[in-house]
């Protein structure tokens, strides 16, 4: 992309900030990889509930285990959560929305109904219920997010793919012997793939929204790994005389979230030309 070009993406004040946000997140995660001020899971007793320092910049939790590194690898945690999840949900539900808008008729039924039994449970409680039932772990918080979002991806590829099918180039194609998989592969995914990125950058915040939600009720990352609800989970006891504790992995969460979710807007201003917000012109 141009500088012209990138500099047009950055006008629009929802994405510049989402992107900003999303990039300390993301850059966070890939720096825990391999660097954190201390030991995450390294306890020491005789420096519990010390508040932030020039030591511990963000104080230490009830085992006197640094929150600063904590929240650096609780962030890789969730980005991993968020992008396997994600990808199933993006995966199973391009596939099946995908069908549904070539075949209609019994399999659009079948794929839209049990899409739609899905869609009823919100994504925390469906997780809930699977986790309940496979136990938790994080690799199963992934595939209870995961499934969640498959009815999402399924309705959103039927609904957009439905008007690619009708359009005069497909029937061009067809008119000229290309089979069904080769008008999905060459005009109806490249034309579907914009409103695919912006839905998949919203469901990524709900992805670690939920992620945290779980770990909080303890079915998600189990200890000693680091994760921003499993940290809350943990604070909740002490808030009232060490309140740090709670406050910089809820700031964490919030942040991630609210990234995302400016990101998701911002694209969708500017990949959209309809939407008046957009100026890039």
């Amino acid at each position: 992309m141009s500088n012209r070009g990138i500099s047009r993406l950055f006008r629009n004040t929802n994405f510049a900030i989402g992107f900003c946000i999303t990039l300390v997140i993301v850059l966070t995660a890939f720096i825990s990889l391999g660097y954190t001020p201390h030991d995450p899971n390294r306890m020491n007793l005789s420096e519990r509930f010390r508040p932030p320092d020039g030591t511990h910049w963000l104080g230490t939790d009830q085992y006197g285990r640094d929150i600063f590194s904590r929240v650096m690898k609780g962030s890789g945690n969730s980005l991993l959560v968020g992008m396997v999840a994600v990808s199933i949900g993006m995966c199973f539900g391009i596939l099946l929305g995908s069908l549904a808008a070539l075949y209609r008729r019994w399999v659009d039924e079948v794929v839209m109904r049990i899409s739609d039994v899905l869609y009823g449970f919100p994504a925390v409680l469906s997780a809930i219920l699977i986790t309940s039932a496979l136990g938790p772990g994080v690799v199963n918080s992934m595939i209870a997010i995961g499934i969640f979002n498959i009815p999402i991806f399924a309705r959103l590829t039927r609904a957009t793919s439905l008007s690619i099918w009708e359009r005069d180039y497909v029937t061009s194609a067809r008119a000229i012997g290309r089979g069904n998989l080769g008008i999905v592969y060459k005009h109806v995914l490249p034309n579907i793939l914009s409103p695919l990125i912006v839905q998949g950058t919203v469901q990524f915040a709900i992805a670690i929204l939920a992620e945290a939600g779980l770990s909080y009720l303890g079915l998600g990352t189990q200890p000693p790994h680091a994760s921003w609800g499993r940290m809350l989970n943990e604070a909740q006891t002490f808030m009232g005389t060490s309140a740090w504790l709670a406050i910089f992995p809820g700031c964490a969460i919030a942040l991630a979230v609210l990234g995302f979710n400016l990101l998701g807007d911002g694209l969708r201003d500017i990949l959209d030309p309809r939407i008046s917000r957009w100026t890039g012109g």
